[in-house]
């Protein structure tokens, strides 16, 4: 149950130019005074402990407890959680601030190990959990409403029930992991870490070469994507091999558990009916042509094109200079959108600007990127990014600062309560987003503007939307045809573009190379169908935003009230008090529908 540590969400690979006003720095004093403080060594002392002494006390026993003896048992385990995730995220935090200090680097690491080795024995607590009867466990709800509290804790736990092998397979596939979906994923690690790009002569890294799809010159932007597709091209037999033995691995495993389809994991992981994945999927392929066909047809036409490129697909829009905003314009321009939706929400906010919460500026040796980190709910989230001063730096503020609300709010469920699933984990933030957007478009004092910040919103959202659906549309059919035997370099390459032609449309000229840039993916290796959440958390959002557009009454205090429920209520129960159901294939159009009139807004600009 311990929360993992954040993965960097957006690129940011640029270095510090100053100019943007005073950046704040985080204060991680709320975790612990320092790596050598006493606290640190009492609270890894006190896990080790409390570790051993649980499995002593409940190992073997769970199915035996009454309702009191369940509720300490939970509440144990609840404790055990917040001081494993407090110490790893005081070590992840500061190794984040600075990746290439070996100190800090040994210190994440041994507290890793540390806290791996002590919560071993906990390994039976759920295995055992899916033993008790489901009557025997009514019961225990039943007697006590403190227990009947943590029911979806249990429910979710549960969820693999169906699926859940011997202690003693489960204990081999846990042990056999490094050396299998471990070891693959390491390997692809490093093999990308480890690619070089050589551009005007220079070796560049895989993020930088992306980085260049975005560069205003074009000519930049084709050497880029010529040179990607020549290395993954010689590289592709070993990518080939990779995804290969994981998803036959994977196939292998499936098998063993019954899982009626290769998706079945994830959808369970994420607490989702597979019908309610199918309606998105189906709602936003029926949206292709009047989403990114339409969108891409038009940028082709301001970029004066008959074609687009697949190394135009990103490119600026020659529509606007670029512009450069400080710290204190973009803190303010978050607040102010906040404050409009409600005045609680930039209360709640603040705390980020005013205590050491948020970390902003570039620095040599900080992760790239931006997340927020909810740490422990008996503390409070953690902001960094990468502030350069760029329009889409202050959405990312707008995005990170909605997941820290979001996260503040859900804290008084508990430690095992306040994790939102990944599906509807997006949503405060791209609400966030939302409201910072709209602030701006409202506020654009010239066409140009307006029609600048239009399309940048709905490049974002088919990037989100489109691309990744149709991310998960290849993922099924790779998963499918390994089923039926190995894979060749060419026959992946194959399935591929069917999924590229289709989600992108005719204006797209695809080079030859193109069908190698599946190679690069992390999520198909690290996580796979884990992309459609990213169209689901959009998808959600739009719809919401159109509710609360609509002036539906009492919006704000509804909204807050999904939020403070955390993981303890289904997607289902949240979305109902705004007339809502992701399971219905309306609601995914009534999202969709938003891109569909900013692209219908800005055809009307060229008239």
């Amino acid at each position: 149950m311990i929360r993992a540590l954040p993965r960097p969400c957006h690129d940011a690979n640029a270095t510090a130019k100053g100019g943007f006003g005073d950046l704040p720095e985080w204060d991680l004093g709320d975790l612990y005074p320092a790596p050598d403080a006493p606290q640190v060594a009492r609270d890894a002392a006190w896990l080790e402990q409390a570790c051993a002494d649980f499995a002593r006390d409940h190992e073997g026993k769970l199915a035996a407890l009454d309702a009191a003896g369940m509720l300490d048992c939970v509440r144990r385990y609840e404790a055990i959680d917040i001081t494993a995730g407090r110490l790893m995220s005081f070590a992840g935090l500061r190794y984040y601030q600075n990746t290439t200090d070996s100190a800090r680097a040994k210190f994440l690491s041994d507290m890793q190990d540390r806290i791996t080795t002590a919560t071993t024995p906990l390994v039976f607590f759920s295995l055992e959990i899916n033993r008790i009867d489901d009557a025997a466990l009514d019961a225990l709800f039943a007697a006590n409403a403190d227990l009947a509290r943590y029911r979806p804790v249990f429910e979710r736990l549960r969820a693999m029930r169906p699926y859940q092998l011997s202690d003693e397979l489960e204990k081999f596939l846990h042990d056999q992991s490094v050396v299998g979906a471990a070891a693959w994923n390491r390997l692809f690690d490093e093999t990308m870490a480890g690619l070089e790009f050589s551009i005007g002569g220079d070796a560049l890294s895989l993020e930088s070469t992306l980085n260049l799809l975005t560069d205003p010159d074009r000519a930049k932007r084709e050497e880029a994507a010529r040179e990607l597709a020549r290395v993954f091209g010689a590289n592709i037999r070993l990518f080939a091999r990779v995804h290969n033995t994981l998803t036959k691995e994977k196939e292998i495993e499936d098998r063993w558990r019954k899982m009626p389809t290769p998706q079945t994991s994830r959808h369970l992981s994420n607490h989702v009916e597979p019908e309610v994945v199918e309606a998105l999927r189906n709602a936003v392929v029926a949206a292709y042509p009047r989403l990114s066909h339409r969108y891409y047809a038009l940028k082709a036409k301001w970029m004066g094109l008959e074609t687009l490129e697949v190394w135009d697909r990103n490119a600026p829009l020659p529509l606007d200079p670029p512009k450069t905003i400080d710290w204190p314009t973009a803190k303010q321009t978050v607040m102010d959108a906040y404050a409009g939706f409600s005045p609680k929400m930039a209360e709640i906010a603040a705390p980020f600007f005013d205590r050491g919460w948020i970390d902003a500026g570039v620095k040599p040796g900080k992760a790239p990127g931006a997340f927020a980190h909810p740490t422990v709910t008996t503390v409070h989230p953690y902001v960094m990014l990468n502030y350069l001063g760029k329009p889409r730096d202050v959405m990312t503020l707008a995005h990170e600062l909605g997941h820290g609300v979001h996260q503040v709010l859900a804290a008084g469920q508990g430690e095992l309560l306040s994790s939102t699933p990944l599906t509807l984990a997006e949503t405060a933030s791209v609400f966030g987003e939302m409201l910072t957007f709209r602030a701006l478009l409202d506020r654009a004092k010239t066409p140009a503007e307006r029609k600048t910040l239009l399309a940048g919103k709905v490049e974002d959202m088919i990037n989100t939307v489109v691309r990744q659906i149709a991310f998960y549309d290849f993922e099924c059919k790779l998963h499918a045809a390994r089923r039926e035997g190995e894979l060749t370099p060419d026959d992946i390459n194959a399935l591929w573009m069917s999924v590229q032609a289709e989600s992108l449309g005719p204006v797209f000229n695809f080079m030859e190379g193109y069908e190698t840039f599946w190679a690069y993916i992390p999520h198909f290796v690290h996580s796979p169908f884990y992309v459609y959440a990213y169209a689901f958390g959009d998808g959600l959002v739009n719809a919401l935003y159109a509710v609360y557009a609509e002036g539906t009454p009492g919006f704000q205090d509804k909204y807050f009230e999904m939020l403070k429920a955390g993981g303890s209520k289904h997607h289902k129960e949240l979305l109902a008090p705004f007339g809502l159901d992701a399971s219905d294939p309306k609601f995914w159009d009534k999202g969709l529908s938003m891109i569909d009139d900013m692209i219908t807004e800005l055809e009307a600009m060229e008239g």
